[in-house]
């Protein structure tokens, strides 16, 4: 449904509303790194270090275990579209760290293995689905439902439950793309290791629905529109560091 070229753009543009979306006590976003690399994961790609000051952007379980100094988890990302690679660590919490490589592909999710997995991992498979996987009422909001959401300037949508069958009963009609992860957890605290992998679950089936529930903002737009985007938040946003260095917010000026 999402053309496999206009994904990558799709990618930064998320990101950059994740950023104004993220202000709020104890939240803010740092790139400490941006700039293109020719040998790495993937090949030549796009390579960026950010720092997540997460504040109230984690569920409450998680908080609870966690010094209120090791709120911050560092991301590091190889963008070499349609691979990509993205590591998450957090400096004060010893054995935890979320790696996930992806490959998007123009397809229903009907490759068997793109990451060439080993039995035990394959076994692990979770497929999501935009429409039918469940939100947390919490967290769900009506403009962001497929079951719902029809684009203005694509005329896409609404999606049936039975979108992807519906798809595979007649290939090529419309554009669709998929996106193939892998996704490898390492947190050691007891009991925890299977909410945090809800959670990872939770985030990406979240940021899928508003991928494209979103299309009438980043339809029509290139990359170099969203590089000058780029430059825009930076100038807008900036971190509101309180004395003794604790930060409060990311504040517009």
């Amino acid at each position: 449904v999402i053309l496999l070229l206009q994904y990558n753009m799709v990618l930064s543009y998320h990101f950059l509303t994740f950023r104004e979306e993220s202000c709020g006590e104890g939240s803010g976003v740092e790139i400490l790194e941006n700039k293109p690399y020719t040998d790495g994961p993937g090949g030549t790609g796009q390579y960026t270090h950010k720092v997540y000051h997460i504040g109230m952007h984690i569920p409450s379980w998680f908080r609870s275990i966690l010094p209120k100094a090791a709120l911050r988890v560092e991301e590091e990302s190889w963008n070499a579209y349609p691979y990509t690679r993205t590591r998450y660590t957090c400096p004060f919490v010893e054995k935890f760290s979320i790696d996930i490589e992806t490959y998007y592909k123009p397809d229903t999710g009907n490759q068997a293995d793109v990451f060439n997995m080993s039995a035990t991992e394959k076994r692990q498979r979770n497929p999501i689905d935009i429409v039918t996987d469940p939100i947390a009422a919490h967290e769900y909001k009506v403009e962001e439902d497929p079951r719902l959401y029809k684009s203005t300037k694509t005329q896409r949508g609404p999606l049936r439950d039975d979108w992807i069958e519906e798809y595979n009963n007649n290939p090529g009609k419309t554009p669709i793309m998929c996106a193939y992860k892998l996704c490898k957890v390492e947190f050691r605290y007891w009991g925890m290791q299977s909410k945090i992998e809800r959670f990872i679950h939770d985030v990406m089936v979240r940021a899928h629905r508003q991928a494209w529930c979103w299309q009438d903002e980043w339809y029509g737009l290139t990359m170099e529109d969203i590089r000058q985007l780029e430059l825009e938040t930076q100038g807008l946003l900036y971190i509101d560091k309180r004395p003794h260095g604790n930060i409060k917010e990311i504040t517009q000026i």
